[in-house]
C-alpha cells in the first residue's frame, strides 16, 4: 500500500492525524506531493517528520517559491510566508527541496503537484477549458496531483486518463477541516481519507509562531474554515 500525502503546509498536528491513521491501515511507503513546509507553523518541525518516512518526494511550486522568492507571485500574504520560512529553514534543506524532482512515474501512475505541464495550474472537479492542455504527453492510466487542495476522482472526458487529487494533509479548501490523504490499495483501488485533529489549535499556533505577523490571519482563518477564501 502506498499513502499519498500532497499539501501539508507545516501543519504537524494534521501530519501527525494522518500518519498514525496511515500506520493503522498498514501504510509503510508514501509519495509526498510537493508544498511540505510554506505557511504552516511547524515548518521546521514538519520537514523532520517528512524526513523520516520511507518516501518519494516531488518538488511544489512551495519548494520552487522558497528557494526563489522573486518567482512567487506578487502577494503580501505569499511573500510574508516565504520569508518566514527562509528565516527558519536550514538552507541545505531548501535547496535539497527546490531540486526534487516534478513529476515521479510509479508503475502505471504519473505523480505531479499541479499538472504535468505546472506546478500551478491543476485540475478541479469538474473540467475546465484547458484540461486537454494540461493533459497533453500524458501516457500513463492515472494521474495523481495536488495544489487545489480539492480532493476527489474522476475519468477526463476526451482522454480517459483518471484523475486523482488527494486533498491537502495541512489546509483542506472543501470546506471540511479534517486533514485529507489518501491510499492506494495493491489493487490499485484509491481510498480518500479524513481524519480529524485540533485545526483551530493548528491556526492560533500560525499566528503564535510568527508572532501576529499580517500574514497569518488570512493562513490561520483558511485552515480554521477550510477554505482558499477568507
Amino acid at each position: 500500500m502506498l499513502g499519498l500525502l500532497y499539501d501539508v503546509h507545516g501543519n504537524l498536528a494534521a501530519l501527525d492525524a494522518v500518519l498514525a491513521d496511515a500506520r493503522a491501515q498498514g501504510v509503510r511507503a508514501f509519495l509526498l506531493g510537493g508544498d511540505y513546509a510554506l505557511f504552516g507553523p511547524q515548518p521546521v518541525e514538519t520537514l523532520a517528520r517528512l524526513q523520516e518516512l520511507d518516501a518519494t518526494w516531488i518538488r511544489g511550486n512551495g519548494e520552487r517559491w522558497t528557494a526563489h522568492p522573486d518567482a512567487a507571485p506578487d502577494n503580501p500574504v505569499v511573500h510574508g510566508a516565504i520569508a518566514a520560512s527562509r528565516d527558519v529553514l536550514d538552507g541545505d534543506d531548501i535547496a535539497t527541496l527546490d531540486h526534487l524532482p516534478t513529476s515521479v512515474r510509479l508503475h502505471d501512475t504519473l505523480y505531479v503537484h499541479g499538472s504535468p505541464l505546472s506546478d500551478v495550474r491543476s485540475f478541479l472537479p469538474t473540467p475546465a477549458e484547458d484540461e486537454d492542455e494540461l493533459l497533453e504527453g500524458t501516457d500513463t492510466p492515472r494521474l495523481v496531483f495536488g495544489h487545489t487542495h480539492l480532493p476527489f476522482r474522476r475519468v477526463s472526458a476526451r482522454r480517459g486518463i483518471e484523475l486523482v487529487n488527494p486533498g491537502s494533509v495541512g489546509m483542506p479548501f472543501d470546506g471540511d477541516p479534517r486533514a485529507a490523504w489518501a491510499l492506494v490499495h495493491p489493487d490499485r483501488r484509491v481510498e480518500h481519507r479524513r481524519v480529524p485533529y485540533d485545526h483551530a489549535a493548528s491556526a492560533a499556533a500560525v499566528r503564535e509562531r510568527f508572532d501576529g505577523a499580517p500574514w497569518t490571519d488570512t493562513v490561520a482563518a483558511r485552515i480554521e474554515r477550510a477554505t482558499f477564501e477568507v
